[in-house]
């Protein structure tokens, strides 16, 4: 039996026994209520005030019962009371040693800063789009049911304390993404995790126009806005309405497994370097297409011809069947 239905069970039955002493002292003495329900407390609780009125002796023998019987409920109760503490401090301990240790065996996560609305729905696309481990950092405590229901690591603290950064592994992420209530909070966060990891990748969302410039020169690798995007998007659907629900299907549809992109790195291992795209067996054996290549200094070539030669360090953009993406970048990325 869980310790919380216990100290409710306990709790019940204590005042079944005080209800029991309040009618047997009305009905053998002849008491009011009042004074009946008072002797049933002082009794039961052995707290050792004097009795209200004179008992007779069937009264006698009555109290003689009743304490017997009252103590031992007693006890029960502050037993389960105590039981419930404990085990709930316990609980809370114990838990929070494991999400720790969950924590510190993570390499090449995410971290989220800020779990909004924004953060939330980020956390959710990221795992549903392509699993990756997240650790989503949080200072407001109601948020934190939220984090339990999604079955998130997290910790609670202060996205900017360097402390709460170290220990949600920074110096082993692959991202982090500032997404906190004001745009105040994101710079300094962007400003201290840049200092703890200086290669990390770093998205930053922006309220205001203005605030885009500060995050960059903060260190921020990118910077975003909702409101933005969202303007654009909906303009984008207006103009080019099929261009758009075509990206949305290829971008964030999880239900079509024949159409999916995805970019992919290439590792030196891959025996693919140094391999013009018409002799790599990309098109033939795993039926993608490749739409652009993005070179180690961030210029995007697309389209790319036949005779355009796969380097190390480039960045492949392929559409197809998500199976086969994940075959190509066993071959991009051998282990």
């Amino acid at each position: 039996m869980e310790s919380t239905q216990q100290l409710k069970l306990s709790l019940l039955l204590f005042l079944a026994v005080i209800i029991i002493g309040t009618v047997g002292y009305m009905a053998i003495e002849g008491w009011n209520f009042i004074d009946a329900f008072y002797m049933a407390v002082i009794t039961v609780t052995t707290v050792g005030f004097k009795e209200v009125h004179d008992i007779s002796t069937p009264g006698r023998i009555f109290t003689v019962f009743f304490v017997f019987s009252g103590v031992g409920f007693s006890l029960y109760v502050a037993g389960a009371f105590v039981q419930f503490l404990v085990e709930g401090n316990i609980r809370s301990i114990m838990g929070r040693r494991r999400l720790d240790k969950n924590i510190d065996r993570l390499k090449d996560h995410y971290i989220i800063c800020g779990y909004g609305r924004i953060g939330r729905v980020l956390c959710k696309n990221l795992i549903q789009r392509k699993p990756v481990s997240i650790v989503a950092i949080e200072s407001d405590p109601s948020k934190i049911p939220e984090l339990d229901e999604d079955k998130l690591l997290y910790i609670f603290g202060n996205a900017s304390d360097e402390s709460t950064l170290i220990k949600a592994g920074i110096q082993r992420a692959k991202a982090l993404v500032a997404v906190l209530a004001t745009d105040v909070d994101n710079v300094f966060l962007v400003l201290t995790a840049r200092q703890l990891a200086p290669q990390i990748h770093i998205v930053a969302r922006a309220s205001y126009a203005g605030a885009e410039s500060k995050l960059k020169a903060a260190g921020a690798n990118s910077v975003e806005s909702p409101y933005e995007l969202g303007a654009r998007s909906m303009a984008q659907r207006i103009i080019r309405p099929t261009v758009t629900n075509f990206l949305d299907l290829v971008a964030y549809s999880h239900s079509r497994k024949d159409i999916q992109m995805e970019e992919i790195a290439v590792n030196k291992k891959s025996k693919l370097v140094n391999v013009m795209l018409k002799d790599s067996g990309i098109r033939q054996l795993f039926n993608l297409i490749i739409i652009a290549i993005k070179k180690p200094d961030g210029n995007m070539k697309f389209n790319p011809s036949f005779e355009s030669i796969i380097h190390e360090g480039d960045t492949l953009i392929a559409v197809g069947e998500d199976d086969n993406l994940k075959k190509l970048e066993e071959i991009l990325n051998p282990a």
